[in-house]
């Protein structure tokens, strides 16, 4: 069976990248996309000198700003990341149809047959590369190799403005020396989990059986197992179906009160309710965010056997979720719900009908 050709385009600081584009006068300096420092908001982006200082996304903007004061903070400009991105996708589309978007600056792209007829991927990739700067004046980190995993880590490899490939015969040395944390799919706590096992890189992961991978990490386990060995058949799907749908809310000043919280997350459910009544869709599972003062972040996810959308439904589940999740007493500057195991009603060509036997409880 011939092996396909897959291409994982990144863009480089994208957010930061286009801010440095249209304003020539933050060139050179550390460029940081997100809330003012003196507000309650967080780091979007930022580019590659603000990072060398420590300041990274998700990282609150009071705290990039003592990590790098001289720092220039924008706010985000997403009239003009869009504008990008749509020209990026319409390069991507020249070569394929087969474009898995992963997020407004990232894409799969399988390329083992395409509209040029070229038989070279780092071709293609190096011809896409050159286009979108030439349209967009913005660089691009590219990999390219034979399934998804690898791809994605041969684009990590050389960023920014980066294009590397792995090509069968070199995988197996360039995963055995791999740090286990850069393995796409091992986070934090994974990686320490793995470190206290042992495993420092992929050589030691591979020593490990599927059997023992499962009991220390349960079923993603397996994947663990499959991609220390170059094994990932996953394909570049089209499919623009929504994994999840969400809404949250920051608070101007922290709360205390549960009963407060308890006020916006029903505030919350009627918006999700809208939402979803205008898509025909219902969830079967709900997830309730609580970040605390301390930027100390919890969640608690429950599934149903019966799908809903009501809102007096998702207000109750999630109320009883945060009364299990939250620590009493302690301030809280976020909430949130997302709902996720969509099912999509204007697909179900036998809709069976959804009795409530639901009572408001406390």
């Amino acid at each position: 069976m011939s092996l396909r050709k897959i291409i994982h385009v990144d863009m480089d600081a994208f957010f930061a990248a286009v801010e440095e584009r249209d304003h020539p006068e933050y060139r050179g300096k550390p460029v940081i996309v997100g809330g003012r420092p003196d507000s309650r908001g967080v780091v979007s982006t930022c580019n590659y000198i603000a990072r060398k200082y420590g300041v990274h996304s998700a990282m609150p903007s009071s705290q990039a700003l003592r990590l790098c004061p001289h720092a220039i903070f924008v706010s985000s400009n997403f009239a003009a990341y869009n504008e990008a991105a749509r020209i990026i996708r319409e390069i991507f589309y020249e070569y394929t149809d087969l474009v898995q978007p992963v997020s407004i600056d990232e894409a799969y792209l399988d390329v083992t047959e395409n509209k040029k007829n070229m038989q070279s991927a780092t071709q293609i990739a190096q011809e896409i590369r050159k286009k979108i700067f030439e349209r967009t004046q913005l660089t691009a980190s590219a990999g390219v190799s034979y399934n998804k995993f690898l791809a994605k880590t041969a684009s990590d490899f050389d960023k920014p403005d980066g294009l590397v490939v792995i090509p069968p015969g070199k995988a197996e040395e360039i995963l055995d020396k791999l740090p286990i944390g850069k393995f796409h799919g091992v986070g934090k706590v994974t990686e320490k989990k793995m470190k206290n096992l042992g495993i420092n890189c992929g050589a030691d992961l591979k020593t490990f059986t599927l059997a023992e991978l499962i009991k220390h990490f349960g079923k993603v386990g397996s994947y663990y197992y499959n991609i220390v060995r170059g094994i990932d058949d996953r394909e570049v799907t089209i499919s623009h179906s929504r994994k999840s749908i969400g809404k949250e809310r920051t608070f101007a000043e922290d709360i205390h009160e549960i009963d407060k919280m308890c006020e916006v997350l029903q505030s919350i459910a009627e918006r999700l309710h809208e939402n979803m009544s205008k898509k025909n869709i219902m969830a079967k599972t709900i997830t309730v965010k609580i970040k605390y003062a301390n930027f100390d972040v919890a969640s608690r996810s429950r599934t149903y056997s019966d799908p809903f959308d009501e809102k007096e439904i998702m207000a109750t589940y999630a109320e009883n979720l945060l009364r299990k999740t939250v620590i009493n007493n302690c301030a809280v500057r976020l909430l949130g719900i997302s709902l996720s195991n969509l099912i999509d009603m204007k697909d179900t060509k036998d809709k069976q009908l959804y009795f409530e036997f639901y009572s408001k409880t406390k």
